[in-house]
């Protein structure tokens, strides 16, 4: 780990519309799955996740439905962890979880998008408060280290999403942060949306 300069923003961010809705996120999702088998998907990972028909049509180039997500959330479990909160979820991350209750397979060090029900505040989770420990015993942090304490965890793995509900667009939704301990800048995004789409770009960048 090493000290926090400022944050940082992605310089060539895709402009791309905000996913609000669960019939907007459905179509993406379902691209960016079929673009994580090609472009990530091992071997092994690919036996797991596609059947033969799939893998035929993989092998010929070709085009095939495949959902690497969870089932909708229910609306009255979005509400409940908005209520567990203390707040209501911007446009982009309501419609994701309407979509699909979560996600496992991420261009990114980050293991999966948390289904709602496990959507914290990172002061709470157990890595969350690790991170933020150390960041603030190290003089210089101080700006990081509240970003960490006003944040949602809405995703983790050897990095971090998070979503900052005091930092709000014009369009209501909250600026969101890829966070690597290991290199202390966070990297800012306007939305949940723009940085799931970074991962995306990342994998369509690497194909082409």
């Amino acid at each position: 780990m090493i000290a926090m300069s400022e944050t940082t923003e992605p310089e060539d961010i895709a402009i791309a519309p905000v996913l609000a809705t669960p019939e907007e996120w459905r179509v993406f999702l379902e691209r960016y799955g079929e673009l994580y088998v090609k472009a990530r998907a091992d071997g092994d990972e690919l036996v797991d996740l596609l059947d033969d028909d799939q893998l035929e049509a993989l092998d010929r180039g070709e085009g095939f439905e495949l959902w690497l997500g969870e089932a909708p959330a229910p609306e009255e479990a979005l509400v409940a962890s908005e209520e567990r909160l203390g707040v209501r979820f911007p446009p982009s991350v309501r419609g994701f979880f309407l979509a699909s209750d979560g996600w496992t397979r991420l261009d990114a060090w980050v293991d999966d998008v948390h289904p709602c029900g496990r959507v914290m505040w990172m002061r709470d989770s157990d890595a969350g408060r690790r991170v933020t420990e150390m960041y603030d015993s190290i003089p210089g942090n101080e700006d990081v280290v509240q970003l960490f304490r006003r944040s949602v965890e809405i995703a983790r793995g050897e990095d971090f999403w998070l979503l900052d509900p005091t930092d709000v667009g014009p369009d209501g939704e909250w600026a969101a942060y890829e966070f690597a301990p290991k290199y202390g800048n966070p990297t800012k995004y306007p939305s949940f949306s723009a940085l799931f789409h970074s991962g995306y770009e990342s994998m369509d960048e690497d194909m082409g």
